[in-house]
This record gives structure tokens, C-alpha cells and sequence, in this order.
């Protein structure tokens, strides 16, 4: 056999190790967030910027002509949309058509033309550029900072869901650290500004240290036992025994939780499926963990769709979507907590309405769907845009969208539902102050 290292135990437990450093308690923290039982965000990420034009389409003749003409090899055929929000008016992508039941029971909502605004921001004021506009637009990596952070004027630092957990748990709290899951590796939202930063945990339930038994005799876990008893008087050294020890003690209680958990909805063998399969998995075992609030993270990539097969491409990505997403509201029915999760989608930023000739290009405004049983469905928030090039809603002749309804309205409803009072709100949305607060949109 081999000879044991501690090089070989670093590159071993390294993940589990860093994801520890997550679940240690935060700095000093007020619970700011109010209210009985759970609460649970999630965020669904689609990495790449979607093309929300082909996601929320008019039915009515004049505007589905108008929509047909200006992207005429990107266009869905007018009998293949699902329609939606009790009307005729508009339908959803026809591989989204279990979320358009979802929509049309009242299990889920749309949100029209949605993005990061400074301020509420006309056509001409953008021209003019009379008012303060979001930093980089149309980058990729600025505007996935901007979704999830809310900070829409400089880099992201950390995240509003983070923001709002350092508030929502207080320091010391049991299992604190679980608040913040991410089941893809790191992302912006999560981070908080205290320290806080998610949890990494895999689709499969992996937590990188499962070759390790505390207590077995096993040659790797007998010389692992050996190596965390030691003592060193250097800091580096020491830091990371504890560090290693700390991972080895969440993982046992993470996958104590887990055992006990029982969920028999079938989820897609997808990567997203498989995503929103263990969220539900640690949703289910909340109780056990112990923490009232709780923010989690999937993502699917591949929107990017600037000289792929658009069509194709989206629709393989939305079926893998609408499986995931119909699959994961039916276990949060099962679990009870339907009224106590809410999922709700981003995106990069929006595509530009007609088409390069293969795809579509970066642009602003957005349609996302928002979905459980607290959240008022079966309607259409925001005002969808005027599909006119050059039009009271084009930001420059190119068909960008300028955003009727700000990120942060959406955020800000959601953080009232969670629980937030308006002191935290205005801590973690610090633009929201300057639109409409109330959009109705949960219950």
C-alpha cells in the first residue's frame, strides 16, 4: 500500500474541507427576520442569459404577427404555445407546458420584462441618459452579479440572499451554516456580508469525505484519526486540523439528517432534476437540521445561444427545466411545505428580440416564473414590453428591452414573505426604496 501523506488527506478532503469553513458560525448577528415556522428561498439560475422573447409570447393576432415577423426563424408556431394566466393573450414555451399548469393552477406566477434597474427608467431618460443605469450591462459576468446581488452600480461583493440569512439566523444558532446550501459549487447569492458563505453540497450526496470512518480500523481512517489528534503550534497547521475536523463533524450531521428522510416523488434523472431532488431531500429533513430559514442554489447553463441552433437548444434546456421544476413542486406537496418554499428563476440578462440570423444577442429585460404555494398565480406581474423596434420600451432600436419591473421588486416581496421587517429590507435591497414596493405578488 501506498504511504499516507497529509498531502494526499488535503487533496482528498480538500472540498469538504473548504465547505466546513461555511457552517461555522458568522460574525455577530441581529435577527432581523420575524415570524413562525419555515421559510425556505430558492434560486434557480440560468447561466448564459435566456432568451425570455421565446419563453412568454402573445397569442393575440396583431402582436403574434408582429413578434412573428421581426424573428422569423426563431418564431414558435402559434398552435404549439401553452396559453397561460386564465386569457388567451399569451402562452408559455411548448416544452414549459407542466409549469403552464402550474401557472394556470395557481401554483406559480410570470414575471414580465424583469431586470436590474438604479431607478424606474424610461426610453428617453436612457437615451439621455438622465438617470443612473446599471454598471456593464450586457456582460455576463456583471449582470450575474447584479441578479444576485442586487448591487447593480459596482462588482458584486456578496449576495442578497446572504445578506438576508446573516439577518434571518442569528449568531450561535445550531447548524447556522446550513442556511446557505448550494447543491452546483459557489455562487454570488449566497455570500453574505459577515462572513456567511453556502455550503456546498453535491446532487448525489456526496461530501467528499465519506472515505473516512471516525472510529474505524480501516488503514485510511485509523491514520486520519491519528493525524486530527495532533497538536501543533503552527497556526497554519492547527487552522487546518480543525478545519478538517469541523468537515468530518457537519458531514456526520448532515448525512444523519439525510437518513432520515423519506420522499418518494420521482425526480428526472437531469442534472437539474437531480439538483432540486436534494434540495427537496434537505428540505425534508429540516427538522432535523433545526434551522427555520434556509436559501438554496441550482443552476443550469447553455443560454448563451448567439450562434447555436436557438430553437433546439432552448427546448432541450426548458424540457430539462419544466421536468425539474413540476417534479420539485409536486415533493414540496408532498413534504406540506408547499406554502413555506418558494423557487423563482434569474437569468444573466435577457436577448435582444430579433434574431443575429442563427441566435440572439445580449439585452436587458427579462420573463421569469416564480414558483409555490404562497406566491399569487396565475398572473402576469410587470407589464410586458411593447414588441416594437425602436418602440417606448426598445432601449436603443435593437429591440433591449428596458425593464418594467426591477430585480429588486421581486426580491423585496420575496424578503416580505420570508419574514424580513423594513429596516432589514432596506439593509439588504438598498435600491428598493426608490420604486414600488407592494406588487402583490406573495400572499
Amino acid at each position: 500500500m501506498n504511504k499516507l501523506t497529509r498531502r494526499h488527506i488535503l487533496q482528498a478532503g480538500g472540498a469538504g474541507a473548504m465547505a466546513a469553513l461555511s457552517a461555522w458560525p458568522a460574525m455577530p448577528a441581529l435577527a432581523a427576520v420575524t415570524g413562525g415556522g419555515y421559510r425556505a428561498l430558492v434560486n434557480l439560475f440560468m447561466f448564459g442569459g435566456n432568451d425570455g422573447n421565446n419563453l412568454l409570447v402573445p397569442l393575440d393576432t396583431t402582436r403574434y404577427t408582429q413578434y412573428q415577423r421581426v424573428r422569423p426563424n426563431l418564431a414558435l408556431p402559434q398552435s404549439s404555445l401553452v396559453p397561460v394566466l386564465g386569457t388567451a393573450n399569451y402562452g408559455l414555451h411548448p416544452a414549459l407546458s407542466g409549469i403552464a399548469g402550474l401557472v394556470n393552477s395557481g401554483q406559480a406566477a410570470v414575471l414580465a420584462n424583469v431586470g436590474p434597474l438604479m431607478v424606474p427608467t424610461t426610453r428617453a431618460q436612457y437615451i439621455a441618459r438622465s438617470v443612473p443605469l446599471p454598471a456593464n450591462l450586457y456582460s455576463h459576468s456583471d449582470q450575474q452579479g447584479a441578479w444576485q446581488s442586487a448591487i447593480v452600480d459596482q462588482p458584486a461583493r456578496n449576495g442578497w440572499g446572504g445578506r438576508l440569512l446573516e439577518r434571518a439566523l442569528p449568531d450561535g444558532m445550531t447548524n447556522r451554516g446550513f442556511g446557505a446550501i448550494s447543491v452546483v459549487g459557489g455562487n454570488v447569492w449566497e455570500l453574505g456580508d459577515r462572513g456567511l458563505s453556502p455550503y456546498r453540497v453535491s446532487p448525489g450526496g456526496r461530501f467528499g469525505l465519506d472515505f473516512y470512518t471516525p472510529g474505524g480500523t480501516d488503514p485510511m481512517s485509523t491514520a486520519i484519526t491519528s493525524l486530527l489528534g495532533e497538536s501543533h503550534a503552527d497556526p497554519m497547521r492547527q487552522t487546518w486540523l480543525n478545519v478538517m475536523s469541523r468537515s468530518i463533524e457537519v458531514q456526520r450531521v448532515l448525512s444523519a439528517a439525510l437518513a432520515s428522510t423519506t420522499l418518494t416523488t420521482v425526480f428526472p434523472s437531469t442534472s437539474l432534476g437531480q439538483q432540486l431532488r436534494m434540495i427537496a431531500l434537505l428540505i425534508a429533513a429540516r427538522g432535523a437540521l433545526g434551522v427555520p430559514r434556509q436559501c438554496f442554489f441550482a443552476s443550469i447553463g447553455g443560454f448563451d445561444t448567439h450562434g447555436d441552433d436557438q430553437l433546439a437548444r432552448q427546448n432541450e434546456l426548458f424540457t430539462e427545466i419544466n421536468g425539474a421544476v413540476v417534479a420539485f413542486q409536486a415533493a414540496m406537496v408532498e413534504l406540506g411545505t408547499s406554502r413555506d418554499v418558494t423557487l423563482f428563476t434569474g437569468s444573466d440578462f435577457g436577448r435582444n428580440f430579433p434574431s443575429n440570423g442563427e441566435g440572439t444577442d445580449h439585452a436587458w429585460g427579462n420573463h421569469h416564473l416564480v414558483v409555490g404555494g404562497s406566491v399569487r398565480g396565475a398572473r402576469m406581474y410587470g407589464a410586458f414590453p411593447e414588441m416594437a423596434l425602436g418602440g417606448p420600451t426598445d432601449a436603443g432600436g435593437q429591440g433591449v428591452w428596458i425593464p418594467s419591473l426591477a430585480t429588486d421588486q421581486v426580491s423585496g416581496e420575496l424578503l416580505r414573505w420570508y419574514g424580513a421587517d423594513l429596516t432589514t429590507t432596506d439593509e439588504v435591497l438598498p435600491r428598493l426604496r426608490y420604486f414600488t414596493r407592494d406588487i402583490g405578488l406573495m400572499a
